[in-house]
């Protein structure tokens, strides 16, 4: 087993974390395709992004409470392993509904890597150096769904789809083998009362009672919804409307991976410096920023590839930014249940993306405009809520 605090022991978490974005990312540049192998409509390809968002978040809640009780280990290897069996069958599903359900098992064994990804670094580092990490975390994880799309692009050119899903069973596959091998379990001490249906809603309502807990989980829930409305939109809009391939579209995902990864890189150098709150602040903005100078284009309106890319590059290095200081955040006030407070974040973060990436599919008109103002509308909602939880935090939490 490798030392908790090495350098290994985080490399293989980031993997584990990487395990959600690397599912929801690779397939996309695919979306045309299943489209017409299925014979169906955008709305409907879309469903099973937002499906598996849906899965990702009610599997979270249940997640983090076992992990609390019984440790990370045990139950992050069950998710590996349901993921994998789930990725097998995507890869040989010759319908959309069953393409759907499979996608949402897939969900459920994979949101156990990020929800406990999270819990494991607060367990060794700490409420202020796991915001640290976190942030490098999110540098090193966007290197993945950076490459994922243009990968996903090429093996939807050269060989199908389904291609696609065994590459993430594979991936799977070797997850189980390095936690198994070489993980130590971070919990040192077990939450010996979390057992029961009703201590865990007690648990879930202190959480959702807490004044600041609840505005760092929207900052982060609003900000990811943008991302999320990028996804569930963009290929219909770079790949349809103006007309590039899927390769291509991997290369402008590349760019927009970049901007999150500058924002995670200058969050990671500053937050000892500069605190959590004042690095969310700045980050809020710089979202709220992008965004709007989107939504704007799209209003006037200016239809270039570049109005899209180059505003939700902005929007990117602002989500950077936010997402790890508001997560850490959040979980800082409640280390003897981090599994159970990160598992609702993503909960509540999962499920209003979902909803917002069902909004961006049925009013997609086959222009960028639908999908621009929800990035803008998330961006102000995000600075919104920073400002809330500014104005509150010499409020005691009730």
């Amino acid at each position: 087993m490798f030392d908790p605090k090495s350098l290994k022991t985080t490399a293989i978490i980031a993997g584990l974390v990487a395990l959600g974005p690397l599912a929801t990312d690779m397939y996309l540049p695919a979306f045309p395709q299943l489209m017409r192998d299925f014979g169906t409509s955008m709305d409907r390809v879309q469903q099973t992004l937002s499906i598996f968002l849906i899965g990702f978040a009610v599997a979270q809640l249940i997640y983090g409470p076992l992990a609390d009780r019984y440790g990370r280990k045990p139950v992050l290897l069950g998710g590996l392993l349901l993921f994998f069996f789930s990725s097998i069958g995507a890869a040989q599903t010759d319908s959309i509904s069953s393409l759907n359900l499979l996608r949402l098992l897939q969900a459920l064994g994979g949101s156990a890597g990020p929800v406990l990804g999270r819990a494991m670094i607060r367990d060794i580092h700490g409420p202020t150096e796991s915001a640290r990490l976190l942030s490098y975390i999110g540098t090193a994880m966007a290197v993945a769904p950076a490459v994922a799309p243009i990968l996903g692009g090429y093996m939807t050119s050269w060989l199908g789809w389904s291609s696609i899903f065994l590459f993430l069973a594979f991936y799977a596959a070797i997850g189980v083998g390095l936690l198994v091998l070489r993980v130590p379990e971070t919990l040192l001490l077990p939450s010996n009362h979390i057992v029961t249906p009703r201590r865990l809603l007690h648990n879930y309502g202190q959480l959702l009672r807490h004044r600041s807990w609840r505005w760092y989980t929207l900052c982060c829930s609003f900000v990811f919804a943008g991302l999320f409305s990028f996804l569930s939109g963009s290929p219909f809009v770079i790949i349809d409307f103006f007309g590039y391939r899927e390769q291509s579209y991997g290369l402008f995902f590349t760019l927009i991976v970049i901007g999150f990864m500058a924002g995670t890189l200058i969050a990671g150098r500053l937050v000892r410096q500069v605190g959590i709150d004042r690095l969310l602040g700045a980050g809020s903005l710089i979202a709220a920023l992008g965004g709007g100078i989107m939504a704007l284009l799209a209003l006037y309106p200016v239809h270039s590839v570049w109005a899209v890319i180059l505003p939700h590059i902005i929007y990117m290095v602002g989500c950077g930014i936010v997402m790890p200081q508001a997560m850490a955040g959040a979980m800082a006030p409640f280390p003897e249940m981090a599994g159970t407070s990160s598992a609702l974040l993503g909960f509540i973060q999962m499920t209003l993306a979902a909803l917002v990436g069902v909004l961006v599919g049925h009013s997609h008109d086959g222009t960028p405009f639908s999908m621009s103002l929800t990035i803008g509308l998330m961006g102000l909602l995000t600075l919104g809520s920073f400002v809330a939880l500014k104005r509150g935090e010499t409020a005691a939490p009730v």
